[in-house]
């Protein structure tokens, strides 16, 4: 039972807490700005809770579907699914009670939250297919990892909803404009760092035929890389202008641009440890961002 536990752990990437964090950082700073402040221990778990459970659950669906290719990748040959440890049955099984216990949390919340985590269990699932027919699925996956956004927003201004009042109107009408800008910005700081890690594996994908960034931006890698940084914090910078957040905003922005500028000389020979180190760093730049948020929520 215990090796059984250890392949499990292994599966869901326990011991490389980055993946989650990458999730969590700007799910909590949408909380944040929903919220006006501190969203209450009840949402605060619930959205830590569930996107540990998600980024779970999809690293089991994630390995099921590619099991054929990874065993071609230097980096993925020894996975559980792929070496045969764990049977596709097993890791699907796994992915699904992980999901079902992170349906369970949204259950907590209110019927238009319920309603939405549907659109962001689709992309969930969708995601590990689009490697075969996207040019950039870094893109298809930054929806998904940008969905904590919306779902944040939902979260407290449906808190009234019943299930009377839900229509498509009032679904559209729960998420403002502004959680939209936001997503969409944060899909390009999921661009810059899943790049970095498909320049890790761009010779084995090649030869696989995989489709990544890495692959579609070729020599422009680096240059797309920097711009997609900047896009994000430029981005999040002006839509939270009207919030006034002060100080400690701007200067936790100016601090995630210089750790942007260290994963530039960091990725900048593209080397694999180079750029791996990059991507394994992004989760401090979003705590950064996050960090300026909560701080200057409290400070103001």
């Amino acid at each position: 039972m215990r090796e059984r536990l250890a392949l499990y752990l292994d599966l869901i990437r326990w011991n490389r807490p980055a993946g989650w964090l990458l999730l969590l950082w700007p799910s909590l700073a949408a909380l944040w700005v929903a919220a006006d402040g501190w969203p209450g221990w009840h949402l605060l778990a619930v959205f830590v809770l569930g996107t540990v459970l998600m980024r779970s659950a999809g690293c089991c669906i994630n390995d099921v579907a590619d099991r054929e290719f990874d065993r071609h990748v230097k980096r993925t040959a020894e996975r559980p699914v792929t070496r045969g440890a764990v049977s596709v049955r097993e890791a699907l099984l796994v992915g699904a009670l992980l999901a079902l216990a992170a349906f369970g949390l949204v259950l907590t919340t209110n019927p238009a939250t319920i309603v939405w985590s549907f659109a962001g269990l689709a992309v969930t699932l969708i995601y590990p297919y689009a490697k075969r027919y996207v040019s950039m699925p870094q893109a298809v996956l930054g929806v998904a990892f940008s969905f904590g956004i919306p779902l944040a927003f939902v979260a407290v201004g449906g808190a009234s909803l019943t299930w009377q009042d839900i229509n498509l109107q009032t679904l559209n009408d729960v998420v403002p404009m502004q959680a939209w800008g936001l997503m969409l910005f944060n899909l390009f700081w999921v661009l810059a760092y899943d790049t970095e890690y498909a320049m890790v594996d761009r010779d084995d994908d090649l030869r696989i035929g995989m489709k990544t960034s890495a692959i579609t931006l070729g020599r422009h890698d680096v240059s797309a890389i920097m711009a997609f940084y900047a896009v994000y914090l430029c981005g999040w910078y002006g839509l939270l202008a009207s919030e006034k957040l002060g100080g400690a905003w701007t200067f936790a922005l100016c601090l995630a641009a210089l750790q942007a500028v260290w994963h530039f000389l960091l990725i900048l020979d593209r080397s694999r440890d180079g750029c791996f180190r990059a991507f394994r760093l992004n989760h401090w730049l979003g705590g950064t961002v996050f960090a300026g948020i909560a701080v200057s929520y409290a400070l103001r």
